[in-house]
């Protein structure tokens, strides 16, 4: 099984997701049940950003943070690029993709990168990695301010439309106080991280898969899957996968205009390629109605999975490259 699963890189936390919205349709939490669910998940969410904080180090904020041509590249790419890729959707809506699953779309361009897949395909394909730590923990920090005034400003264009001063007090009080307390007590649980690590990966995980069990099971009781049809998820992957190539050919290119070598090139490509479901998961429960997020978060998880599987590939053929450039040199 794990051989199957490495051969076509599908990511086991996925199939777990997965068998969390299998039981959400089953059995969704209601009544009492939806009450004390809610307060687990608030408090889940806390839990997960404060560990956030703890394993961050300053040396990883720091790190190579003079290489700002490279970051200001990145930055564009996740927050502006992004969203006006997804802007570009609202022409399709309502004939081929429905307005909710159109917020969803709006609501991953508007996310920060992810942190650990970004550097390690960053370091699986020979890229510049103390510039990826940089850039992908950057974004992870911004994006707790910048992705709420992304969504207040792109959410009006199909009527709807969000708080964004209510947004990010929200988001400061639910996400950013446990994260900034959790990196101000790092000094004393770096060692208990370092020697936990696997437990508390699990802990994340298992966080975010609560959230998603909570989501969905609104998202059941209020019609989900006489929404979503098979139709529809064909629709998400082709639009998540016409998203991901312009991403990353855009990026691609800008870097070779700019004149950027091969390690940044990397960077650039896998850092500014990424949507975080990390971050998403839990601020889409902030910001939005429970109603919502269930379908909302259709469009990020699918994105979530064809960007570890098209990257994997990647970035194999950048090493590939890489081994042959080197081979050359030492010929």
């Amino acid at each position: 099984m794990n051989n199957l699963l490495k051969k076509f890189y599908i990511d086991p936390f996925l199939l777990a997701m997965l068998t969390v919205v299998g039981t959400a349709t089953i059995l969704p939490c209601q009544g009492s049940a939806k009450t004390f669910f809610s307060y687990l998940t608030t408090l889940a969410i806390a839990l997960l950003f404060f560990m956030h904080g703890a394993k961050l180090s300053r040396q990883a904020i720091t790190e190579g943070i003079r290489h700002w041509r490279l970051h200001l590249v990145v930055f564009c790419s996740t927050f502006i690029l992004f969203p006006l890729i997804g802007l570009g959707l609202q022409i399709l809506v309502p004939h081929w993709l429905s307005p909710e699953l159109y917020l969803g779309f709006l609501y991953l361009c508007a996310l920060p990168a992810t942190v650990q897949s970004a550097i390690a395909f960053t370091s699986v394909a020979g890229g510049n990695v103390a510039a990826a730590v940089c850039s992908a923990s950057a974004s992870s920090i911004l994006g707790v301010f910048l992705s709420p005034i992304l969504v207040g400003l792109m959410m009006p264009t199909s009527g709807n439309s969000v708080d964004t001063t209510a947004a990010i007090e929200s988001i400061l009080l639910q996400l950013m106080l446990p994260f900034v307390a959790g990196h101000l007590a790092r000094s004393l649980l770096a060692n208990w991280i370092h020697k936990h690590k696997v437990w508390i990966n699990r802990t994340d995980r298992s966080s975010i898969l609560l959230v998603v069990y909570v989501a969905f099971s609104d998202a059941v009781v209020e019609g989900l899957w006489h929404k979503v049809n098979l139709g529809t998820i064909g629709m998400i992957v082709m639009l998540s996968l016409l998203m991901l190539f312009l991403v990353l050919s855009i990026n691609t290119l800008v870097a070779r205009l700019l004149g950027f070598n091969r390690a940044d090139e990397i960077t650039i490509v896998f850092c500014g390629s990424k949507k975080s479901l990390a971050n998403g998961v839990p601020m889409a429960n902030v910001l939005f109605p429970a109603s919502i997020v269930g379908i909302m978060l259709l469009p990020l998880m699918i994105f979530h999975q064809l960007q570890l599987m098209i990257c994997a590939v990647l970035a194999q053929r950048y090493a590939r490259l890489n081994e042959t450039a080197q081979y050359k040199i030492s010929s």
